[in-house]
């Protein structure tokens, strides 16, 4: 400890030597902090509430919207055309095509910033990490700002989608292997918040931002450039409150009390493996798959909820069971009550999404983590196969609740596999090696959405019903979880040829300045008072933006059961 204070007072403000914790420091207040990034920059799975106001940005003289820069474009290739356009032209508009590539590049360049730099992120501590996310995030988000005042699109695609994509990445992987030493003894739990959290980002930002578009629009602005200029600024603040809040734990740290889990246990290593050599075992590569796979099946079927559930189910959500969703698109009125019972899906759905986070990744710690993603696969097969069947005997209430399921599951899977990483690998270099993992998401963002999209596009274009369209849909991701779960299952505990000496570690732990002499392992007084009168504020500096995104989207998914 002595080592570890000299060492403050001669580190940056930003650097890892700095935020060694010191007695009477309260564990409980480092979830929150991570919560300040993930509820920020989660906004990035709300970002289509920007779409429809920035296609029709530009308005001519008679004051309408100008036609889209692919306006007639029907083909891949004449789509590609229009968007090449559009990324320069300031005479025609940007239609959702263009705008959407944001979505691509924003998980990404997740997965990518976070496998390049997770190494860094860890030698430089989840401070500085968290403050390069905040000017990224927010940085891209005033560029953006400005490629709506220019109307440049290609200003958005750097500013939020490239520059904000590598803010996304660090961010993300931030918090990750500081909860994860801090909670030991709960490992799934821990990471499970701060990753509720990334889920849990739209539900803040989403109404956010139409509140503040509606603050700002007028007959001829739709508001989105201030939007996304006060967005930066609220946002930049809570990133920094975060990131300054983040603390280590001193080497040899662990909470009072607690005991390391038996070393009978296997599927959890009392050792380390380096980040260099992480990705040449098979337990990387298995894992990365069984996460690929599991966000595949989710991500693709989550992004289409709101018109999977109109186009199978059609006139029932509007009251008129005798129509099918063709018979639906004639009457305006009528569609725009499906959509509703529609958006209120998706906002269900959305609810899951994220209590399943926290939910699943904290049974994780009781039923281990093969065990939870032996039930992700096995379960969620089972749920698209019964999903065919809903959609043939027409029962939205066994669709609608399959697909919740699911969605609880997608979201478990992602805040179950850093603790799943910690058990394989060791808590030295889990933030990294998480980072590389990552690149399983970018792969999935991929593939699932193109694999239900062309799937759909291809049976529409051989005039099948539409409320027959999505059973082979179902059973294919169900495959992909079949793969999945045969990824799990192959997965042992890493070979000891591949685990760090003491040497080695103390080396690293010298490398990253965490000590200069070996530390007994002890409480130091360090961890102890769960949410108390000091942690309270923090916890409801996130908790209140938290529950009023919650009731915003409860609230849109009642009109699903009107």
């Amino acid at each position: 400890m002595g080592a570890a204070a000299t060492s403050k007072g001669d580190s940056g403000l930003l650097d890892r030597e700095r935020i060694i914790a010191s007695a009477g420091f309260n564990r409980w207040m480092v979830p929150p902090a991570a919560l300040c990034i993930h509820l920020c920059i989660g906004m990035a799975y709300g970002f289509s509430v920007f779409w429809k106001p920035l296609q029709g940005a530009l308005l001519g003289a008679d004051g309408k919207p100008l036609p889209e820069c692919s306006a007639g474009a029907v083909t891949f290739g004449e789509k590609a055309a229009g968007t090449l356009k559009a990324l320069t032209a300031t005479d025609c508009n940007w239609s959702q095509f263009d705008l959407g590539w944001m979505y691509t590049f924003f998980f990404v360049l997740l997965g990518v910033s976070a496998a390049i730099w997770g190494g860094w992120l860890e030698r430089a501590g989840p401070r500085k990490a968290g403050v390069v996310s905040a000017l990224c995030w927010c940085g891209g988000l005033l560029i953006s700002a400005l490629g709506v005042i220019w109307h440049q699109l290609w200003m958005l695609w750097v500013g939020s989608g490239i520059i904000g994509g590598v803010g996304l990445g660090l961010g993300y992987i931030s918090p990750v292997s500081t909860l994860i030493k801090w909670f030991p003894d709960r490992r799934g739990m821990a990471t499970g918040m701060a990753i509720m959290g990334f889920g849990g980002g739209a539900m803040i930002g989403s109404p956010l931002a139409t509140l503040l578009m509606d603050q700002f629009k007028t007959a001829t602005n739709p508001g989105v450039w201030q939007t996304f200029v006060a967005m930066a600024a609220i946002y930049f603040v809570f990133m920094l409150i975060g990131a300054f809040s983040y603390r280590l734990p001193p080497t040899g740290w662990k909470p009072e009390g607690w005991t390391p889990p038996a070393a009978s246990n296997a599927m959890i290593t009392q050792n380390n493996v380096h980040l260099d050599n992480a990705h040449k075992t098979p337990q990387f590569w298995l894992l990365w798959i069984a996460l690929c796979m599991n966000v595949s099946a989710g991500i693709g079927i989550i992004g289409a909820a709101s018109p999977m559930l109109q186009e199978t189910f059609g006139g029932m959500l509007a009251g008129r069971p005798e129509l099918g969703f063709a018979d639906l698109k004639k009457d305006a009125a009528l569609l725009a009550t499906a959509a509703a019972v529609g958006a209120g899906f998706v906002g269900l759905v959305s609810l899951f999404n994220i209590f399943g986070r926290i939910a699943w990744a904290s049974s994780s710690d009781l039923l281990g983590r093969k065990v939870t993603y032996f039930i992700f696969f096995v379960l969620g097969a089972a749920l698209y196969i019964l999903a065919s069947f809903a959609a043939d005997w027409k029962s939205l209430a066994v669709l609608v609740i399959a697909f919740c399921i699911i969605a609880s599951m997608y979201g478990g899977g992602f805040a179950t596999i850093p603790a799943y990483l910690a058990d394989m690998f060791g808590t030295q270099f889990v933030g990294a090696i998480h980072g590389r993992l990552l690149t399983a998401w970018s792969t999935a963002g991929i593939v699932g959405p193109v694999i239900v999209n062309y799937m759909h596009d291809q049976r529409v274009a051989q005039g099948i019903a539409f409320d027959k369209i999505y059973a082979p849909i179902y059973y294919t991701l169900a495959g992909l979880l079949v793969v999945g779960f045969i990824a799990n299952l192959l997965v042992r505990p890493v070979n000891p040829k591949w685990h760090m000496t003491q040497a080695e570690l103390d080396a690293e732990h010298a490398r990253f300045h965490e000590a200069a002499d070996p530390v007994k392992p002890g409480s130091y007084g360090i961890g102890k008072g769960g949410i108390d009168a000091k942690a309270l504020p923090f916890w409801l500096l996130v908790g209140i933006p938290l529950a009023w995104g919650v009731w915003k989207t409860v609230q849109k998914a009642l009109v699903l059961f009107h």
